[in-house]
């Protein structure tokens, strides 16, 4: 949860419950996380594209630097390291120096994770999955522009963070302890879940989304 659309501070935390409709129970506290550097906008997930019906907000573009917020699917995880954390059961991949995600929205592989040498490359831009810093150390991809709509976002992740005070450009990054800790909670079988949203909104659209309860920041 983040205060409002401008502000980069987030707040997580790690629900679950026994079944569909069954009451949420927290896992454990809540911990920091920081965000793109211009906010949040929303994006395009499990909740549709762009803002849902009776709301309003920025909407997310390549580019823009925000976040994007609504639902995604949470997707594969990759990483440095030659096997994931202990006891995760998300599918992991280790990617090193030829692994890219494309965000050129003229490519015909945009907003997709991939090994270069695999494929003919056609773009002007994309990111390198194993970089220089230890940000990806740990990634998780989320389902955002899952299309691949041209200009509508790409390469949303979560990652590790470069501290407290330091931004991202679209994604959301947090402490590399905390992140391979939630990587080895996540249960792929149990289709989960990221929201990310103002507190507002989260207040609105709680009981229609049925997420877990939560007090605005």
């Amino acid at each position: 949860m983040v205060a409002g659309w401008d502000h980069t501070a987030a707040e997580l935390r790690l629900w679950d419950r026994a079944a569909a409709g069954a009451p949420w129970q927290a896992v454990g506290p809540p911990w920091p996380a920081t965000v793109g550097r211009t906010g949040l906008a929303w994006g395009r997930g499990l909740h549709g594209a762009g803002a849902p019906v009776g709301r309003t907000g920025p909407v997310k573009r390549e580019g823009d630097g925000k976040s994007p917020a609504g639902l995604f699917a949470i997707g594969p995880a990759f990483g440095y390291a030659p096997v994931p954390p202990a006891g995760a059961t998300l599918p992991y991949t280790v990617v090193d120096p030829g692994w890219r995600c494309v965000d050129d929205p003229g490519s015909a592989f945009y907003n997709r994770i991939l090994d270069e040498r695999t494929v003919t490359p056609d773009w002007t831009s994309a990111e390198a999955m194993r970089r220089d810093d230890r940000l990806y150390t740990w990634v998780v991809e989320l389902g955002h522009n899952a299309a691949a709509t041209p200009g509508g976002g790409s390469c949303i992740f979560l990652h590790v963070w470069g501290g407290a005070d330091d931004t991202t450009v679209g994604c959301t990054a947090m402490d590399e302890g905390r992140l391979a800790a939630l990587i080895a909670a996540l249960d792929p079988t149990a289709q989960p879940v990221f929201a990310l949203l103002t507190s507002a909104e989260y207040a609105a659209l709680a009981t229609a989304w049925r997420l877990p309860p939560r007090a605005p920041l």
